[in-house]
Formats: C-alpha cells, sequence, structure tokens
C-alpha cells in the first residue's frame, strides 16, 4: 500500500510502497491507491549509464516510475524554472511526475526502469523543444 502523506498531486514527489517479504524468500511491493489510473505500463533497460535519457515532457500525461533494478537520477523543472533533483535506487519507492514537468534521467548499469502511465501513447502529448517548453511559462 502506497504511503500517500501528501494530497497535492501537482508537485513531483518520492512515493514509498509497503515492501513485504524476506531477504531469506524476497520481497513483494504491491501499487494500488494512486492518483490515477493506469492506461499504460512500460519499462525501459539496457540504457548505457554515460547517456542522459528524456529530454521532454508532457502535456497532460502523469507517471510513478520505479528503478525496479539499479539506480536512475532525474533532474526535474516545472514551468516556473524550479528544478528539483531525485534519486531512485529502490525498488519500492516511486517518483510521482505531474504533467508539464521537463525530464531528464540517467541510468546506472544495468538500471531498469519502470513506469506506470495515466495516458495511453499519444505523440502529441509530448513537448520535445526545450525553448517551446520555456515558452509556456508565459501562457
Amino acid at each position: 500500500m502506497a504511503m500517500l502523506i501528501e494530497s497535492d498531486f501537482s508537485i513531483p514527489k518520492l512515493i514509498n510502497f509497503e515492501r513485504r517479504g524476506s531477504s531469506s524468500l524476497g520481497y513483494i511491493t504491491v501499487a494500488e491507491k494512486l492518483p490515477f489510473a493506469i492506461k499504460r505500463v512500460y519499462w525501459t533497460y539496457y540504457a548505457p549509464h554515460e547517456v542522459i535519457r528524456g529530454h521532454h515532457a508532457h502535456r497532460e500525461l502523469e507517471q510513478i516510475i520505479f528503478a525496479v533494478s539499479g539506480s536512475i537520477s532525474f533532474e526535474l523543472e516545472n514551468l516556473r524554472g524550479e528544478k528539483q533533483f531525485f534519486l531512485l535506487d529502490k525498488p519500492s519507492v516511486g517518483l510521482f511526475i505531474p504533467k508539464l514537468h521537463w525530464r531528464t534521467m540517467e541510468f546506472s548499469h544495468n538500471a531498469v526502469l519502470l513506469c506506470l502511465a495515466s495516458e495511453e501513447y499519444d505523440e502529441l502529448d509530448y513537448i520535445r523543444n526545450y525553448d517551446e517548453f520555456r515558452n509556456m511559462r508565459h501562457l
């Protein structure tokens, strides 16, 4: 069960999900009571650790992202130009990313990213040009 302490889901935040099990038998973490209905799940793997990925924002999509293996560092920027840094390095901790946050990420060696997404894939939802994203501050 997710430990959703804060109800404001307009800002990025780490969410701790309950981990059950033991080191002798293994662990399970369940994602439920989420701030959105899941419409898509995807995972990214074999990303070279020296490559910065992401370089985009979403108009409507919200996500909870996990590093189910390895670690992934994130830099998020909102429309006010405020930046936040997060490190995912535990499979029971997810990063909630609301809409309209520019993101870049760097994977450790053999990291695996798992994403729970609020929408199905829609190329029109992506903002892939940083200048376009920055210009949205004036709207």
